[in-house]
């Protein structure tokens, strides 16, 4: 009995102790389980709180509509058409390939389609949605939607397209969208959406900001799947704003309609009153809906390869020696400084000697002796070879800032090219080296390193013909733009200058007598210039050089001569002289932009005589 008695007490003990034991393990795992609902409710509970409403809360940004570029009367340039694509979110898609391969089946894409949106997968962010496919019909569509069950994380959706209106014309002042290269850490989160485009040349470059608008927000609640339970909130997005141009359409059109003749040719038409851009034609060109949304490869690369650059905007990017055209910003230079009088006379015997070189005058023979008014009309170089020499390059270089060459303007187009105005700190920070006074000589009648675009030369045409340090822009301002500063140059220079240019046109012996026009409705002042390209034209009649080594030819000027209005500069690449080609096709052109202020000024006449012309019906009746 004792015994039995002994076995129970051990019993009880050893079950005491598996109690304790199972008990304390269990206090322990309750323990644990509770200091980590402790850390997950009380410590972190607002952190997973968060991380749970975003597995549960879906937020997609939604792309903005691109802002239109309309024309000074108000045409539509470029605007949006309504468009449908396909998108896929990846993280919706446990079989990634399979749903590829099926909606393969209803919009073909092939085996490099396929592998771009893989590579796109593994390089971003699993629920950024990917393009599959762009302007949908209407039928492929409905199939799309009609197979969603079968096509899971896959979803249709408008997009917009953009359009251009006036092909090649308005080509390099629009410009065109396209892809983003690449994508920067502070870059806007609006340009991660799928499909998004940016400008990428011209208007749609330069006002990329103002176009582009902002991005709206939809918040929805999402199930386990991903499919949308509910939409729990929604910001429209902000359309980016209309801009419009200082440039007429039609008139754009009319100036490349005439430079079509020549292989390459610029033309820059710029208001004297405003500095606002009226033309910026470039030949050739190109028309953006070739490139629209990215356009394709092939038609890149065609452009890309075609003859004449056709990419580039010559009048904005083409950088020329302005040759003759410059001696104005030579004439201001010296009479500025005091180193040349209005009356002085300077010797020209067909050839200058400076420092043991010669450099020759475009007339052989010379032209005897110049003042600087007969050397603007006939162009003397040995006249401006001296006047650069006593002026020097300092002053040379600081007249030409001035009147607004070597500075990239800001109006408005992308990629302007600032040219070059070179001084000695330039070039010794360019090659090391010191200044010499025959690069002063040269620089002098614009060739050696001097070089300018078409925009900057028809800018600085019309601040001699204004005397106002203007501006020029390609967008027109929402408010009136305040007058512009005067350039600082004594007003008996300026004549002085703007006199020879005149003469240059309307005076016997003028080198731009062929910009006289048959009509005599208005007069014209100019200056013609001929850029030397090649070492073979020294001595070689234009027309029997390789067309690439001929020279290029010049011409600047400003109507009407007694009240300027437009000021203008035409370049004609590999042209020959200025005053045989530059000079009457600039003559052509000013005639349209003549023809139009005159067709505008007699209309606001006419408006002004009908609405002070009393009306029949309106006057009282006479007492009898």
């Amino acid at each position: 009995m004792f015994g039995s008695g002994s076995d129970d007490q051990d019993s009880r003990r050893t079950f005491t102790r598996r109690a304790l034991l199972l008990g304390a393990a269990q206090a322990g795992v309750f323990g644990a389980l509770g200091a980590r609902l402790y850390d997950l409710q009380i410590v972190n509970g607002n952190r997973y709180s968060l991380l749970a409403d975003e597995n549960r809360v879906s937020v997609e940004l939604l792309a903005p509509q691109r802002g239109r570029i309309l024309d000074r009367q108000g045409r539509v340039l470029a605007s949006n058409a309504e468009d449908y694509r396909a998108v896929i979110v990846p993280a919706n898609v446990r079989d990634l390939k399979g749903v590829l391969a099926e909606f393969s089946r209803i919009v073909p894409l092939g085996a490099d389609d396929i592998e771009k949106v893989l590579q796109r997968t593994r390089r971003q962010a699993p629920g950024i949605a990917i393009v599959l496919a762009t302007e949908l019909t209407w039928e492929r569509l409905a199939a799309i939607n009609l197979a969603a069950p079968s096509l899971p994380g896959v979803r249709t959706e408008a997009a917009g397209r953009r359009q251009y209106f006036q092909g090649a014309a308005l080509g390099h002042i629009v410009g065109y969208t396209g892809a983003i290269d690449r994508l920067a850490m502070d870059d806007a989160p609006v340009l991660r959406l799928p499909g998004m485009r940016v400008g990428k040349a011209g208007i749609e470059r330069g006002l990329e900001d103002v176009l582009r608008g902002s991005a709206g927000k939809v918040t929805t609640e999402v199930d386990a799947r991903g499919r949308v339970v509910r939409v729990i909130d929604r910001v429209e997005p902000r359309a980016g704003r209309d801009v419009s141009l200082t440039i007429d359409a039609s008139m754009q059109t009319a100036v490349v309609e005439k430079l079509k003749d020549f292989r390459a040719a610029s033309s820059v038409v710029i208001d004297v009153a405003t500095g606002d851009i009226l033309a910026l034609a470039s030949t050739p060109g190109f028309d953006p809906n070739v490139l629209v949304n990215g356009g394709d490869s092939s038609a890149w690369s065609a452009l890309q390869k075609a003859p004449g650059d056709p990419l580039n905007s010559r009048a904005l990017r083409g950088l020329y020696p302005p040759g003759s055209t410059f001696k104005m910003v030579t004439a201001l230079a010296a009479l500025g400084a005091g180193k040349v009088d209005l009356k002085e006379q300077l010797p020209c015997e067909g050839v200058y000697e400076y420092s043991g070189h010669s450099y020759r005058c475009w007339r052989r023979s010379g032209h005897g002796s110049c003042d600087l008014h007969r050397a603007i009309r006939e162009s003397c170089d040995c006249y401006f070879y001296e006047a650069a020499r006593r002026a020097g390059i300092e002053a040379i270089a600081a007249t030409a800032r001035k009147l607004g060459l070597g500075i990239a303007h800001n109006t408005g187009l992308a990629e302007a090219k600032s040219g070059l105005i070179p001084d000695r700190d330039w070039k010794r920070g360019r090659f090391g080296r010191g200044w010499f006074g025959g690069e002063t000589v040269l620089a002098g009648i614009g060739q050696g390193y001097v070089l300018a675009s078409p925009l900057q030369l028809a800018l600085m045409t019309a601040r001699i013909a204004s005397g106002q340090a203007l501006m020029p822009t390609a967008v027109q301002e929402p408010s009136q733009k305040a007058p512009a500063a005067p350039l600082g140059f004594e007003m008996v220079h300026l004549k002085a200058v703007r006199a020879g240019m005149e003469a240059a046109v309307n005076e016997d012996g003028g080198t731009a007598a062929r910009a006289q026009g048959e009509s005599g409705d208005y007069e014209m002042a100019g200056k013609t210039g001929t850029a030397q390209v090649s070492a073979l034209s020294r001595d070689r009649v234009q027309a029997d050089l390789p067309w690439n080594r001929r020279d290029h030819a010049l011409f600047v000027c400003y109507a009407p001569m007694s009240a300027p209005r437009f000021a203008m500069a035409t370049v004609v690449e590999h042209g020959g002289g200025g005053g045989a080609v530059a000079a009457p096709l600039s003559r052509t052109i000013m005639d349209l932009f003549m023809e139009r202020s005159s067709v505008a000024s007699e209309r606001i006449m006419q408006a002004r005589t009908t609405a002070h012309e009393p009306s029949a019906i309106s006057l009282p009746e006479e007492d009898n």
